[in-house]
């Protein structure tokens, strides 16, 4: 019996991939045993934080990094950075904004319930631009000129949230920045692999960046990286540490924060619930010298021979459906099976997936499609027949 079962959660099937409402990605043998290790010992959190930041600075070419609870707080408090910086009163006031400027631009179609992350730090959101291709009233996307149209004296930098389609590009919109003397904060919570963009999206000349470290890089679900400027990491890393010292005693790490910007010692900051433990630190970066070493790329062939044995088990079994496998061009990514009912609700066959045994959970991002999706990542090889059967009975 596992430990869940011992609290009667039964254990399921994940063909969702990596989302956070299932556990997110799975660890490998040597970030478990990392983050075993890292939790025998005690070490300060600053020091340790500091030695992370020059690890993740080298594997994304930024000056420092910090590891965060996720992407989302690393939005959190790269925004309370941005907003703050070394000033101990503004840093007590988030997210009470009132008495400096707080607003970033964002472009309308990229707004999300994600951006709740930048919000919470006291940030209020300006949209530019309009989403006219999805609401069927045009072809234009968001403009530059769009952003410089809408900064005023009370706006404090710009959200870009980065995909490989996002409009108007990075470097458009850094270049905007740079021209009014503001920063930009990047959403690349999903944007790896491929692991170029480590080092690429920064390298167009964002301030900050955000990352998942429980997805692609397969950290603890709950960890994520901030990277960029090293004034603004500090500031981050002060508004999330631990502050309860005396100000005669603290030594800061050097390399993360940096005293001489300071006239005292600030209180917990805005980042205090957003903190993280020593061994998911040590964890995290674990993981991520396997993910920019390539150690995952071999694993996208295994993944491929478990999607085609599904496949043929269902053609076999002579469902209502049929099967694509979408293989990325680039092949750090692993494939994808796509399985389009040709009959019946695909909702319906979702839904008795998860509540039968053993329960399974299928992608469902296109299921007003018909179409069922099969992301192998979180798949174990022992898992590939009972998932097969599954899907033959609830297809036939």
């Amino acid at each position: 019996m596992s430990v869940y079962q011992d609290l009667g959660v039964d254990p399921i099937i994940n063909a969702c991939g990596s989302v956070t409402r299932l556990g997110g990605a799975p660890m490998p043998a040597q970030v478990l045993e990392a983050f075993q290790r890292a939790a025998q010992e005690w070490v300060p959190l600053e020091q340790l934080q500091a030695a992370a930041s020059k690890k993740i600075a080298a594997q994304t070419g930024t000056e420092a990094g910090l590891v965060t609870s996720g992407a989302a707080g690393a939005l959190t408090l790269g925004t309370a950075a941005i907003l703050a910086g070394h000033d101990l009163r503004r840093m007590e006031q988030l997210p009470h904004c009132e008495e400096f400027p707080n607003e970033f631009i964002i472009a309308r179609e990229q707004r999300s319930g994600y951006d709740h992350a930048i919000r919470a730090a006291g940030a209020r959101l300006v949209e530019v631009g309009f989403n006219e291709i999805v609401s069927n009233a045009g072809v234009r996307r968001t403009e530059s000129w769009e952003y410089t149209a809408a900064i005023t004296d009370r706006t404090a930098g710009i959200v870009y949230v980065h995909a490989a389609d996002s409009q108007p590009g990075l470097s458009e919109v850094v270049q905007v920045a740079r021209e009014h003397g503001l920063p930009v904060i990047v959403d690349a919570a999903g944007e790896l692999p491929p692991r170029e963009n480590l080092r690429a999206i920064a390298a167009m000349g964002a301030d900050l960046v955000a990352f998942s470290g429980g997805k692609a890089i397969r950290g603890p679900q709950s960890t994520g990286l901030l990277c960029g400027k090293r004034e603004l990491i500090s500031s981050a890393a002060l508004q999330m540490l631990d502050m309860d010292d005396h100000y005669e005693l603290w030594s800061p790490a050097e390399g993360l924060i940096d005293a001489s910007e300071l006239e005292g010692l600030p209180r917990h900051g805005i980042g205090r619930a957003l903190k993280v433990s020593k061994e998911e630190i040590i964890a995290v970066l674990t993981a991520l010298d396997l993910f920019a070493s390539g150690a995952y790329d071999a694993q996208n062939a295994e993944y491929r021979v478990w999607l085609e044995k599904i496949a043929e088990e269902l053609e076999l079994a002579d469902v209502p459906a049929s099967c694509y496998l979408v293989i990325p061009e680039n092949s750090q990514r692993w494939p994808i099976l796509e399985i389009q009912l040709e009959t019946g609700d695909a909702f319906a066959v979702c839904r008795k997936l998860r509540v039968g045994q053993p329960p399974i959970y299928v992608g469902h991002a296109r299921l007003h499609e018909g179409i069922l999706t099969i992301n192998p990542l979180c798949l174990t090889a022992d898992q590939i027949s009972d998932l097969a059967r599954r899907l033959c009975g609830e297809l036939s």
